[in-house]
């Protein structure tokens, strides 16, 4: 079977559709408190499932500037998707709405900046991707500085969450500006296919792998709280 652009995008709508009837089965299993956050990371696989699909069927595939293939639905996914992680993670440290609301409004710049900068000739394409950079840096930082001193302030295992999903997602979306560059809205060193190929399977773990460390972790929490619960009715 010949493997091609088309192959990856199915791949990618049957991995997220999996992830997203994983995900929804653990949200009726975690108990109250913990559910209606949860919903984000379900609704972070379900849109990606919807984008992917779209992709598959060839919809949504746009030409820019500098003759590059971009595709809408991806980035209406990572405008919608990226900035939900961005407000759980800002959640479990215990982030207020207008915190949140900061957070999520720069993880969706850097998503406009890199469309725009997709969609545009050189040398601009290259200044919006330092545009979206400095961006990104900053909400970084905020992840690591003030969020982090928040998330200090809760139980010791919400901490131990924060910075894993912290870690996860800045190590993982790390991998996306190289893509961005390398590929043809940057210098376009790397093909159309190959970038489907590696963006397709970051975001099958960055998406599912999320949500289910999240799952994890949120279960053995309740499970030690149960048990601490317990131990006290005993005494």
């Amino acid at each position: 079977m010949e493997l091609t652009i088309t192959t990856w995008f199915a791949l990618g709508t049957v991995g997220m559709a999996a992830g997203t009837i994983g995900l929804a089965a653990g949200y009726t299993r975690l108990s109250d408190p913990h559910r209606i956050p949860f919903l984000d990371l379900v609704a972070v696989t379900a849109i990606a499932t919807v984008a992917y699909a779209l992709m598959a069927l060839d919809l949504g595939a746009v030409t820019s500037a500098r003759g590059a293939t971009l595709y809408v639905p991806r980035y209406v996914d990572w405008l919608l998707t990226t900035p939900l992680h961005i407000v759980y993670v800002g959640w479990l440290a215990g982030a207020d709405r207008s915190t949140l609301a900061k957070l999520a409004a720069l993880q969706a710049s850097t998503i406009v900046l890199g469309f725009a900068g997709g969609m545009v000739a050189a040398p601009l394409n290259l200044a919006l991707f330092a545009a979206g950079a400095v961006v990104f840096g900053m909400l970084i930082y905020l992840l690591y500085t003030d969020i982090s001193e928040l998330a200090h302030e809760r139980d010791d295992m919400t901490l131990a969450l924060y910075r894993t999903l912290r870690n996860f997602v800045v190590v993982l979306w790390l991998v996306y500006p190289v893509v961005w560059l390398l590929g043809g809205p940057g210098i376009g060193f790397m093909d159309t296919e190959t970038a489907s190929l590696v963006v397709t399977y970051i975001d099958v773990v960055a998406k599912v792998g999320f949500g289910l460390i999240a799952y994890s972790t949120l279960r053995d929490i309740e499970f030690l709280s149960a048990d601490s619960a317990m131990a006290t009715s005993a005494d």
